[in-house]
């Protein structure tokens, strides 16, 4: 009993608590809000290309080439997201980074088929323009900023 309850002691005193990595930092806060950003201008772009316009061209068009313009932007926001998911034990992150891509995707699927298409388009287009507009610095901050209407699936780690 003795042994059992020193080896317990010593393995609870070794052992990091599962939460200990469970929390982003501020960069890995900005990968994923960047991914979100990324993947609801998608799912807008393609549910107004016909009804709304940014800055007089398609929605989507504008969209692919946002995605063109910062496409270095996302590829190092996917490789944190990954680096962050193998650090905490995903056994395939790749597949975990696609499914949080389509979860952003389809709660913002999912606003738009509770409104009419002319009103979610009304409401949600002017971000696509604002976006198109912005430079790699001023899309930086967007992803950085942590919105309480969207928040991060994991805290920021006090230490960050």
């Amino acid at each position: 009993m003795r042994l059992l309850l020193t080896v317990f002691i010593i393995l609870l005193l070794t052992t990091p608590p599962s939460w200990a990595e469970a929390c982003y930092t501020k960069q890995e806060a900005e990968a994923e809000q960047g991914i979100r950003i990324h993947s609801e201008l998608m799912v807008i772009g393609l549910n107004c290309q016909h009804m709304a316009t940014a800055n007089g061209k398609n929605l989507y068009d504008e969209h692919r080439r946002f995605t063109q313009k910062h496409a270095d932007l996302f590829a190092t926001y996917e490789k944190i997201i990954m680096l962050y998911l193998k650090k905490n034990g995903d056994k395939n992150p790749e597949a975990t980074l696609n499914k949080m891509r389509t979860d952003f995707a389809n709660k913002i699927s999912n606003d738009a088929a509770e409104m009419r298409p002319d009103i979610f388009c009304r409401s949600y287009a002017p971000r696509i323009e604002k976006a198109a507009k912005m430079d790699r610095e001023t899309l930086r901050r967007w992803a950085a900023t942590i919105f309480p209407s969207h928040p991060v699936s994991h805290p920021i780690c006090k230490d960050s």
